[in-house]
């Protein structure tokens, strides 16, 4: 029985990320290797007909891009060439925000809604303080 069809699941994933990929006509496992991560073991999938599964971590510096995945099963290869895609790394900190700290016109803001806030306030306490001496 010869390998059939490759998928790698999720299909865009970022660097450091991990897949998951399903072969068919895989019957007792094999190995699939890519330029973007380790040769990685195929398990059988208890279950399925001759399904085979693995989990592979793409590699920290892996291109960005398309990428193939070649699997070996009972002695046979299948190549699927563009199993997934790799985005750039998740970059963490600021958001993306350009300053440090807030800016002029957001303690403006702050402050307005604050002093809004604080005058409402007052004037609902004065009515509710009014109505109780009726």
């Amino acid at each position: 029985m010869s390998p059939s069809n490759i998928v790698a699941l999720p299909r865009v994933v970022p660097r450091g990320g991990q897949l998951t990929v399903t072969v068919d006509g895989c019957r007792g496992g094999g190995t699939m290797s890519s330029d973007a991560f380790r040769t990685t073991n195929l398990r059988p999938v208890n279950g399925a007909h001759h399904t085979a599964q693995g989990t592979a971590t793409v590699n920290s510096n892996a291109r960005p891009g398309s990428h193939s995945i070649t699997v070996n099963c009972n002695g046979r290869t299948l190549t699927n060439p563009t199993a997934f895609t790799v985005i750039g790394g998740v970059r963490g900190g600021l958001g993306g925000s350009s300053s440090s700290g807030a800016t002029p016109t957001d303690v403006a803001i702050g402050g307005g809604l604050v002093a809004a806030a604080v005058i409402g306030g007052g004037v609902f306490w004065m009515r509710r303080r009014a109505e109780r001496r009726v």
